[in-house]
């Protein structure tokens, strides 16, 4: 079935993750994605990260279902064609550094005035104004400087990364989230009719999930510390040593869940009128004792067992998953979130990769193909433009 941004046509300039990201979600849900990539390199992440017979696979996902065109946006010809391509686009989505586009003469000034409907996704570390706008910026810097890192980890070691590139995914979402605010601006009954700028920080990015954190500064004088895996006072909500060496997240905060723990753990004492876990409150106040007892139970309880108890008493609990466990379990498969996808770069051999996120039940999005070869869209889309569909005319742009 046809996804839900079907007739879209959006062109990335981005590179790496921030901008690609933004592109794949996108593809993902049916539009029209045109990387634009230099010349004879193409985008770096073609070759990061794991490499299978010289394909990096988080590049087959973050550039599955897109097209590849090679422009040099150093040079007037490559400026040319894109501008030209601009004018046929709904989106464009770059994520270099503030003033880079400009100096290509393919700044937002520069777009709108050949299609003033046109929305521009501009994804940098900053933002385009303020003091630090013109810094580098990655999203490891993003995620320090929200205050993310900083509760990263356990409270006596150093701030820890969480193993994925979690600032430039959240910046690119937040793209994708402007763009269709700005379409619907445009196309809406009473609407603009023209495009607008979306200017995403990744710093902002990940501020805006950071939850009350000045809020408590500046109200109750105090500075959230990291805790490892504990939620500080709501308890229990930690995760729990197995007999056969796993860990397990329990989740009983909540007073009903509180209780149907207390019954398969055989604790009716717990609920009695003086427990000293009888509310919300209490389980807080007393989290390192009540959460080392529920330890001892589950010490003496293989994994299996344990989240059969769980399950049947009605207790959020899970296993601390590996890619091997996701790659085997029955729900992930039952609702298609890890999908075999032919990868061009590896002459059709499929890629495990994650499915469509979110799951629109009429238009669940296409999920066809891997990354494209570089270039591999050159006559498509610019033979119309250039008028020949001979592939050594596209080599000087």
């Amino acid at each position: 079935m046809a996804g839900a941004l079907e007739g879209l046509r959006v062109l990335e300039v981005g590179h790496i993750i921030g901008g690609p990201f933004c592109g794949h979600l996108f593809a993902d849900h049916g539009a029209e994605v045109i990387k634009i990539e230099p010349p004879g390199v193409g985008d770096p992440m073609r070759g990061w990260g794991g490499l299978y017979k010289g394909v990096g696979l988080y590049w087959s996902i973050i550039g599955r279902g897109k097209k590849s065109v090679t422009l040099d946006l150093r040079h007037a010809s490559g400026q040319r064609i894109f501008r030209e391509l601009a004018a046929t686009a709904d989106v464009v989505v770059e994520n270099f550094r503030p003033g880079t586009m400009e100096r290509w003469n393919l700044g937002p000034d520069d777009l709108a005035e050949i299609n003033p409907g046109l929305v521009m996704v501009r994804i940098t570390g900053f933002g385009q104004t303020g003091p630090y706008r013109d810094r580098a910026g990655f999203g490891s810097v993003a995620e320090a400087m929200s205050g993310f890192r900083h509760l990263s980890g356990e409270p006596d070691r150093p701030p820890v990364r969480v193993g994925i590139s979690i600032g430039d995914a959240l910046g690119g979402t937040q793209g994708l989230v402007g763009a269709l605010m700005a379409l619907w601006s445009r196309d809406r009954p009473g609407g603009t009719g023209r495009g607008q700028v979306i200017d995403v920080a990744l710093y902002e990015a990940m501020w805006m999930y950071m939850e009350s954190i000045v809020a408590e500064l500046d109200k109750l004088d105090r500075v959230r510390r990291p805790t490892g895996p504990l939620l500080p006072g709501i308890a229990p909500s930690s995760v729990y040593p197995t007999r056969d060496g796993e860990w397990l997240i329990i989740g009983a905060n909540q007073d009903s869940v509180f209780r149907r723990l207390a019954g398969v753990m055989g604790r009716d004492d717990w609920l009695a009128e003086e427990s000293p876990y009888r509310t919300h409150e209490l389980r807080g106040a007393a989290q390192q004792e009540l959460d080392e007892t529920i330890g001892v139970w589950t010490r003496d309880h293989g994994a299996d067992e344990l989240l059969r108890l769980l399950a049947e008493a009605g207790v959020p609990s899970g296993r601390i998953y590996t890619a091997r466990d996701i790659a085997g379990d029955p729900h992930y498969a039952a609702r298609a979130m890890i999908v075999n996808v032919p990868e061009p770069g590896l002459g059709g051999e499929t890629v495990p990769m994650p499915g469509v996120v979110p799951k629109l039940g009429m238009t669940p999005g296409v999920l066809t193909r891997g990354a494209p070869l570089l270039g591999e869209h050159n006559a498509e889309i610019l033979g119309p433009l250039l008028g020949t569909a001979e592939p050594r005319s596209y080599e000087v742009v």
